[in-house]
């Protein structure tokens, strides 16, 4: 049954803005409370399960400091770290190509003052705004890029789906998310579904762009950005328990019996239609597979930083 239009979407928005007002205000308390300390007990605003792990996903756990930033620092003294934060939070729900605009002005802006080069990482949908930004500036001077358990080849699943939307299931949040209201969200820019493929062409207006699997005339922009990277690390897992399948942050996807196809046998791969091909080919491809690290954990595992991170930051 298709989305059925204005008064549901009308009703949905109206019940996920006064949610996001709610964990907003929440995380503004939890983040006040944090820094009292009587009789050496911290007095914290508890949060739910629920509601922390959606603070996470959506970057308002930074309340709590910039943890990757940080250990960078800490582990990598005299490294110079910028934090984006302009779509922080419940703000990342915005339109990813809004986002994509504002970061790649900022990226620009950043490479100017650094005239050798810069390391860029995104993680989650940060490293699809990235990637996408990376794409879209034909000039840029990023040297190695770092995506962080990110949706590469999109989201097809109720683990992440339910942060958002408790009660849309992922086999019809297509009503939703491919229709013109849908795509005022960032999370239907990159929704994949395998049975509605006629449709994710049809209204996504982002994924299947940056991917070149609709040709446009930036098609060859977009890919010749991508080989200018000296590096371009793609890291996920297993037990990552958010991004779905896994193998979405390697470009691997579902087909439409919901097998995986691994990178190497999917056409972005096999045609090279972004680079990744010409990329592994050159040594510039490294894909990092790293089971037991659930998602809400990548930016803050020491292990994951040190081991993974700070290599392709020198």
């Amino acid at each position: 049954m298709p989305w059925r239009g204005h008064q549901e979407h009308v009703i949905l928005g109206e019940s996920l803005r006064n949610w996001r007002k709610q964990l907003r205000s929440r995380a503004l308390q939890f983040s006040a409370e944090r820094r009292k300390i009587a009789g050496g007990q911290n007095l914290v605003a508890e949060l739910t399960d629920f509601e922390q792990q959606a603070l996470e996903v959506f970057g308002i756990a930074a309340v709590e400091g910039h943890s990757t930033s940080r250990l960078c620092f800490q582990i990598h003294p005299g490294t110079k770290i910028y934090n984006w934060e302009k779509y922080s939070g419940w703000y990342s729900l915005e339109n990813i190509w809004r986002q994509v605009k504002e970061f790649r002005k900022y990226l620009h802006n950043i490479g100017k003052i650094h005239p050798d080069g810069v390391n860029v990482i995104g993680y989650s949908q940060g490293g699809l705004i990235a990637r996408a930004s990376i794409q879209t500036l034909p000039y840029h001077n990023v040297n190695n890029f770092i995506s962080l358990s990110s949706p590469q080849a999109g989201q097809f699943g109720a683990n992440f789906l339910h942060l958002i939307f408790p009660d849309l299931a992922a086999s019809n949040a297509y009503e939703l998310f491919y229709s013109k209201v849908g795509q005022h969200i960032s999370i239907a820019n990159y929704w994949n579904d395998p049975s509605k493929q006629n449709m994710y062409f049809k209204f996504s207006k982002f994924l299947p762009l940056i991917n070149n699997e609709i040709r446009t005339y930036n098609s060859s922009q977009y890919k010749q950005s991508l080989l200018r990277l000296s590096k371009m690390v793609l890291v996920g897992g297993p037990n990552d328990g958010v991004i779905t399948p896994w193998e979405s942050s390697h470009f691997g996807f579902f087909n439409e019996s919901l097998d995986i196809i691994p990178l190497h046998k999917r056409e972005i791969y096999t045609a090279d239609t972004i680079g990744l091909q010409t990329l592994e080919r050159n040594g510039k491809l490294i894909v990092v597979i790293r089971p037991f690290t659930h998602h809400l954990t990548w930016h803050t595992n020491r292990r994951v930083i040190r081991e993974i991170i700070l290599p392709y930051l020198d």
